[in-house]
């Protein structure tokens, strides 16, 4: 398999968010590459993950697009809310120095426009100076510093964009002159939010799709097959441990297939032992093809940056949970991988450090907290306790909170 090092990922260190729904004044702060979201139904944690969804169709599909699915602004910026929506992301490039993002959207009567975007860096080390901007745009009009490593005072190049609608940073990043603005572009567009489902899966297996190699897993896994042909056919070493593991969690599974029928069909087998012959997809279990798929995610030979996972615990035996998360832990040399979960056992495989909880206030908007930061969490675990008991026994509650502080 591809080696990854640590210096070749790029990570999102910090997360500011203002007035997209829940979100009205909410950040993650401090985010591990490998991190948990854990909350109530309605808390946010779905809210969270359509940010990144949110940020990634903008840079695919244009700002337009994103903004009409989710129904404009009516429906996208908080309630008894007012002014821009906002994004500030704090991440570390593949060079390994800290930057931030600063993203404001607004509406008028012509549509969706981007009202403000920033890069903006300090120099690592003790001669690094003050943050300054190296990227400025306002209303599709504004500046640049070019080159690997921009520095204050530098020629700015100014470029006005063709619309307002346009993301700078989508589109300066397609210029080798901005090689910083590329690796932001390429890093967002290359997120990847699972949708996985059984029934997607399935019904991409019993329609038999058309023969072809294909790289990666649709976020809906519904072209389950043809990334099989292709681990089969260009990184059998991948395939073979993806299907170690798998056989290491469900019993009695012997091999799985992706054949091409004479028709030029795509066909997908499991077969279990002892029995002689395999089995089509569209019989196998449930977990199984979950399972399979969340493998498949996990060890893409060319991973994403940032791969997001709704509920991984639907339709997964809990003593799968634990493994399954440090799978995801695994993974996270290479990638940055949020969960959001309502399981005990995924928990139960994490650290608190890893865990963020998602609750609304009394106003009715989103906070997080994490589990690490209750001082109780930490002692009981010093004594044995697991991570997803305390959360089933009420100490992630905010009112646990407070008699911890006051103990």
């Amino acid at each position: 398999m591809k080696e990854h090092s640590k210096a070749q990922l790029s990570t999102i260190e910090s997360i500011k968010i203002k007035n997209y729904r829940a979100l009205k004044d909410f950040e993650l702060a401090k985010v591990t590459t490998f991190a948990a979201l854990l909350g109530p139904n309605g808390s946010g944690k779905s809210t969270l993950f359509d940010v990144f969804a949110f940020l990634a169709e903008c840079f695919k599909a244009g700002l337009r697009k994103a903004w009409d699915k989710r129904g404009r602004f009516k429906e996208m910026r908080s309630r008894d809310a007012a002014g821009p929506i906002v994004f500030e992301i704090r991440y570390t490039d593949n060079i390994g120095e800290p930057i931030v993002y600063h993203l404001e959207i607004e509406e008028d009567d012509r549509g969706p426009f981007v009202q403000s975007e920033k890069l903006s860096w300090r120099r690592k080390g003790p001669k690094g100076g003050r943050p300054f901007d190296f990227l400025n745009y306002r209303s599709g009009k504004g500046w640049a510093i070019a080159g690997e490593n921009p520095k204050e005072g530098e020629e700015r190049e100014s470029e006005a964009l063709s619309s307002r609608e346009l993301l700078a940073i989508n589109t300066l990043g397609q210029f080798d002159k901005h090689p910083r603005v590329r690796v932001l572009r390429n890093f967002i567009e290359g997120w990847y939010l699972s949708y996985l489902t059984a029934d997607s899966t399935r019904n991409s297996a019993h329609g038999l799709p058309e023969a072809g190699p294909q790289e990666h897993l649709y976020q809906s896994g519904d072209n389950l097959p043809n990334v099989i042909q292709y681990l089969q056919e260009s990184h059998p070493e991948v395939f073979q441990k993806i299907i170690g593991e798998l056989r290491g969690r469900i019993p009695r599974l012997e091999k799985v297939e992706s054949k091409v029928l004479l028709d030029n069909r795509l066909m997908l087998r499991f077969k279990d032992a002892p029995f002689s012959k395999p089995i089509l997809a569209k019989y196998a279990s449930d977990g199984t093809l979950k399972m399979l798929a969340y493998l498949i995610v996990l060890n893409d030979p060319q991973p994403a940056p940032l791969i997001g996972i709704e509920e991984p615990e639907n339709h997964l035996h809990p003593k799968l949970l634990p493994e399954l998360a440090e799978e995801c832990r695994a993974s996270a040399v290479h990638s940055q991988v949020l969960v959001s979960t309502h399981s005990p056992f995924f928990l139960n495989g994490m650290k608190p450090s890893e865990v963020w909880i998602l609750n609304r206030d009394f106003s009715g908007y989103t906070k997080a907290s994490r589990a690490s930061d209750i001082p109780i969490v930490e002692k009981m675990m010093g004594n044995g306790a697991l991570l997803g008991d305390l959360w089933m026994e009420g100490y992630f509650n905010p009112a646990a909170h407070k008699v911890a502080r006051r103990r």
